[in-house]
């Protein structure tokens, strides 16, 4: 069998890395030409895109860093591991409720600052009497409005409920069915503004793709009644001027995002209504070893069978192999590709034993198990049929 050789462009986890060595997939971090890719948060270009290049697996959600389109022109699968950091997520969320609600930044910041004060006698009382600035509120009873109600906002969701809050939740992007396989006692919102208007606190787990892009903006925020706005999904989907508009004006009450800005840190560093964290949410060593691991096995199962789970860009398909021989076949969505390829394997006199034919977007993917000897001959055949992309034979 074909031996890929695979590349990283950002550390990952070495327990990820370890499942390579198997004789079918090898790491090879010298290889400038290789099959696979994985990659965190590194930013790739058009250079990246070697000729040989088939799959790009993300160990994160966000792709952001990798040029989709391109890869999708050239027929390179893009993965990406969703869920797998979701419960690191989850819990850096949790930690963003407690840190707006009871003031503890502040109060962490005002006790480093009673050095002068030596004695417990005289510090006990000076405490006693200026903890009441930093009362706080409870979670509990509070309203929790959650945007998107995939791998991690499904979670937030169900962390509010067993706070004992009123968890409302908003995401268009899903069925009805697939959103609601939660809590009961989660309430779906008609609306972003009905969300909004909702909610004490409102936490964000949207992609930043051209629909979300600045969707957190002045028309939205007027809907909020001194919430807590909490982005922990990216810093694409906010418009900042907005948000800083909105704390003015009382319609939110704090900002705690995982995504600073210039304009944000001199916010925070003058005021205690926004709070900035280094871009965290994933970083445990659970997170970056679940990622490594879901994202070699998703690049590995594809560049050894063609199966294809978790792609932003090609359509999921996993087909059992019925025979030794397997073709893969990229080609653009057009009508009659399938009798086409089906018709012109005939005529090269192979037998199709078992054939899946999906689509998304403008691109198709078929496997197709031969049970017939191919040689390179009859696979430049298949290469020509107008529209198809890309060819590969998987012994």
């Amino acid at each position: 069998m074909k031996e890929y050789t695979v590349k990283t462009l950002s550390k990952v986890a070495e327990v990820g890395l370890t499942r390579l060595d198997s004789g079918l997939c090898t790491l090879d971090e010298k290889n400038d030409d290789p099959e696979g890719i994985l990659i965190r948060s590194t930013k790739m270009d058009r250079s990246n895109l070697n000729d040989s290049l088939l799959a790009i697996s993300r160990a994160g959600a966000g792709v952001n860093n990798i040029p989709v389109k391109e890869c999708t022109e050239k027929g390179i699968v893009v993965f990406n591991t969703p869920g797998a950091n979701a419960n690191a997520v989850k819990e850096l969320v949790l930690a963003g409720l407690m840190l707006s609600s009871r003031n503890i930044y502040s109060s962490i910041d005002f006790v480093r600052g009673l050095e002068q004060l030596s004695d417990m006698n005289e510090l006990e009382p000076f405490l006693e009497e200026n903890k009441k600035q930093f009362k706080g509120n409870e979670l509990a009873n509070s309203s929790l409005g959650v945007v998107g109600l995939g791998a991690i906002g499904s979670r937030v969701a169900g962390m509010g409920v067993s706070l004992d809050m009123n968890v409302f939740g908003f995401d268009p992007a899903l069925s009805v069915e697939a959103a609601w396989r939660l809590p009961s006692n989660v309430e779906p919102c008609e609306s972003l503004e009905d969300l909004f208007f909702q909610s004490d606190y409102i936490s964000l787990h949207i992609p930043a793709i051209d629909s979300t892009k600045g969707i957190i903006n002045k028309e939205l925020l007027k809907n909020a009644n001194k919430a807590c706005l909490l982005n922990f999904a990216r810093h694409e989907v906010t418009n900042n001027k907005d948000i800083l508009e909105a704390l003015d004006a009382g319609n939110l009450s704090n900002y705690v995002t995982d995504f600073p800005t210039p304009e944000l840190i001199k916010r925070a560093n003058s005021k205690a209504d926004v709070i900035l964290l280094p871009h965290i949410g994933a970083s445990t060593m659970q997170a970056e070893e679940n990622c490594a691991v879901m994202a070699v096995d998703q690049l590995k199962d594809f560049l050894v069978n063609g199966n294809i789970k978790n792609s932003v860009n090609f359509p999921n398909v996993s087909l059992p192999r019925s025979t030794e021989k397997r073709i893969t076949i990229t080609n653009k969505n057009v009508p009659a590709m399938i009798g086409k390829i089906a018709t012109k394997i005939g005529n090269l006199g192979l037998n199709i034993a078992d054939m899946s034919n999906v689509s998304r977007g403008d691109i198709a993917y078929n496997i197709i198990d031969i049970e017939d000897q191919i040689d390179e001959k009859s696979l430049n055949k298949l290469r020509e049929i107008e529209d198809v992309i890309n060819v590969r034979l998987l012994n």
